[in-house]
C-alpha cells in the first residue's frame, strides 16, 4: 500500500503578520506589516503590478502612523489569533497536525528592534501558544523573521542595509532560542529570503524612495549580505542554545520553464533560476556562488563584506532547506506579444498547458515534483515544503457548509506528485505544511477574500464580520490524509 512514512511531518503554516492581530496589545511595537495598505485589485492589470503592491514611502508610513485605521491596514487585525489562539490551535490539532509552522513577531519581543532587553509580555504570549501546541502533541516549526521587521528599525536605521541589523537580529535570536529551548526544536531564519529583491520593504525594511534609483539594486544586495551573515549566526546561536535543534533556510520556489526550446529561452530560464538559487546556494554551501560574484563585478557593485563575514557564513550553513511552492511560470528572451500572468510576488509568461487560479497563479502539481528533484539533486540535504495551497473565493451555503472541492483537488494532485518525488525519485522530504490551514490576510494584496484555509473565518476584506471559525469540506479531507499518511488518495 502506498503511503508516507509514519514520521512524516504533516501540518499547516501561518505567519504572525497575516493573522495574529493585537497590533497594539501586549507591548508590541509597530512593524512594517502594520502600515501595509489594502489594495483591493479590480483587474489582472492591478495584480500584475506586483512591485506597486509591495512598495511604500516615508509619506505612506507617516500617514499610517497618524491613524488607528484597521480597514485599510488589515494586518493590524488579521483574524485576531492573539485572542483566539486556544480555539485556533484546537481546530488545527483536530486535523491531527504533527507540526505547525508559525512565526514570532519580532516587534512583539523587541518593539523597536534595537532594545537590549525584551518585552516580557510578548515572550509570555508565545510561551502560552507553544504550550497550547505541545498540549496536543503538535510540534512548532518557528520562523524567526517573516515579513515584519520592527518599523523603528526601518525608519531610523534603514533596515537591513545598516550593518547594525546583524547585532539587533542576533540579540533577538539569542533571546527566543534560550526562552523556548525546551519547546521549539525546528526553526527557520528568514521567510523567503530571496524576496528582498522583489519586495524590499517587507523583507529588508528598505524604503526605496530614500535611495537613488540607479543604486537601489546594490542596496538590496548589501542588505541581503547582512541577512546572510545574520542567518549563519542564527544557526550558530540556535545550535549553542538548543543542541538538538534543526535550523533551515526558506526559499520562494519560483519554478520557471523555457517558453520554447529556443536556446535563448533556455538560457533565460537558467539565468532566472540562478537569480533565485543564489540565496539557497549561499546558505546551504556557506559561500557565495561564483555566478553571483561575477554579477556583482559586471554590474560594478561594491558589496561591503569582511573576511570574518565570509568565515561565519562558511562555518554555519543551514541544516535543511524549506520552501514555498504554489505555481510555475514560463520565461522567454523576448516578452513582447506573450500573455503575462501573476505568481507568488512575480509576473511571468502564461503557460498555455496548465490552468490558473482566480488570481492568475498557474496550477502545476508536476512542477512541485520537478522542484523537489531540482533542489535535492542540487543540495543533497533534507527538504521541507512549508507553503503550498490554493487561494480561492469560498462560498458559504445556506446551511453553513463550504464545499471547497477545488482546494481538495489542488492539494490532492500536489500530494501525489510529492509522493512520486519521494518514492520514485529518492528525495529526502521531512514534511509538508499547507498554506494556510485557516483563512488569513493574503500577503501581496492584503485581501481576506483570497482564502486558503481548511477553516473559514467570518471576516471580509474590510474587516467586517463575526470572526467566527467554521470547518470547510477540506477540513475532514485533510484530517483523513494525515491519519492515513495519504493512503486514502494514493491508493484510489
Amino acid at each position: 500500500m502506498k503511503k508516507f512514512s509514519d514520521d512524516f511531518l504533516w501540518g499547516g503554516a501561518t505567519a504572525a503578520n497575516q493573522f495574529e492581530g493585537g497590533w497594539k496589545e501586549g507591548g508590541k511595537g509597530v512593524s512594517v506589516s502594520d502600515v501595509a495598505l489594502f489594495k483591493d485589485p479590480k483587474s489582472m492589470s492591478d495584480l500584475l503590478d506586483v512591485h506597486g503592491l509591495c512598495e511604500i514611502t516615508d509619506e505612506d508610513i507617516e500617514k499610517a502612523l497618524n491613524s488607528d485605521d484597521e480597514v485599510y491596514h488589515p494586518k493590524r487585525h488579521g483574524i485576531d489569533f492573539y485572542h483566539h489562539y486556544k480555539e485556533d490551535i484546537a481546530l488545527l490539532a483536530g486535523m491531527g497536525f504533527k507540526v505547525y509552522r508559525m512565526s514570532i513577531a519580532w516587534s512583539r519581543i523587541f518593539p523597536r528592534g534595537d532594545e537590549k532587553k525584551p518585552n516580557e509580555e510578548g515572550l509570555k504570549f508565545y510561551d502560552d501558544v507553544f504550550d497550547e501546541c505541545l498540549k496536543y502533541g503538535m510540534q512548532p516549526l518557528v520562523t524567526m523573521s517573516h515579513y515584519e521587521p520592527p518599523l523603528a528599525f526601518v525608519t531610523e536605521y534603514n533596515g537591513w542595509y545598516n550593518r547594525k541589523a546583524i547585532d539587533f537580529f542576533t540579540n533577538y535570536v539569542d533571546v527566543i532560542t534560550k526562552r523556548y529551548k525546551d519547546k521549539v526544536k525546528l526553526w527557520l531564519t528568514f521567510n523567503e529570503i530571496d524576496s528582498i529583491i522583489r519586495h524590499p520593504f517587507m523583507t529588508g525594511g528598505l524604503i526605496e524612495s530614500r535611495f537613488k534609483t540607479e543604486e537601489f539594486e546594490e542596496v538590496c544586495y548589501q542588505a541581503m549580505h547582512h541577512q546572510f551573515v545574520a542567518s549563519a549566526l542564527a544557526v550558530k546561536i540556535t545550535h549553542d542554545n538548543i543542541p538538538d535543534a534543526k535550523v533551515g533556510c526558506m526559499l520562494t520556489k519560483i519554478t520557471y520553464y523555457p517558453y520554447t526550446c529556443k536556446p535563448e529561452d533556455v538560457l533565460e530560464q537558467q539565468q532566472r533560476m540562478r537569480s533565485i538559487y543564489c540565496f539557497s546556494d549561499t546558505q546551504v554551501h556557506g559561500e557565495y556562488p561564483a555566478y553571483l560574484l561575477s554579477m556583482y563585478k559586471n554590474k560594478g557593485f561594491n558589496i561591503k563584506m569582511t573576511d570574518e563575514d565570509l568565515r561565519i557564513m562558511k562555518a554555519y550553513p543551514v541544516d535543511f532547506i524549506s520552501f514555498s511552492y504554489y505555481s510555475s511560470s514560463c520565461v522567454a528572451k523576448e516578452m513582447e506579444g506573450k500573455d503575462v500572468t501573476t505568481g507568488n510576488t512575480v509576473t511571468a509568461i502564461k503557460n498555455p498547458y496548465i490552468p490558473s487560479s482566480d488570481w492568475g497563479w498557474q496550477i502545476d502539481p508536476i512542477g512541485l515534483r520537478i522542484s523537489l528533484v531540482d533542489l535535492y539533486d542540487r543540495y543533497r540535504k533534507p527538504l521541507f515544503i512549508v507553503e503550498n495551497g490554493l487561494g480561492a473565493k469560498d462560498t458559504v451555503e445556506e446551511d453553513g457548509s463550504i464545499n471547497d472541492d477545488y482546494r481538495i483537488d489542488y492539494l490532492r494532485q500536489h500530494i501525489i506528485e510529492m509522493y512520486n518525488a519521494v518514492y520514485e525519485d529518492g528525495v529526502e522530504l521531512m514534511g509538508y505544511t499547507t498554506w494556510a490551514p485557516i483563512d488569513l490576510i493574503s500577503n501581496s494584496t492584503n485581501q481576506m477574500s483570497k482564502r486558503y484555509g481548511f477553516i473559514y473565518v467570518d471576516v471580509d476584506d474590510y474587516g467586517n464580520g463575526t470572526y467566527k471559525r467554521s470547518k470547510k469540506k477540506s477540513y475532514d479531507w485533510y484530517k483523513e490524509v494525515i491519519a492515513t499518511g495519504a493512503a486514502n488518495i494514493l491508493n484510489d
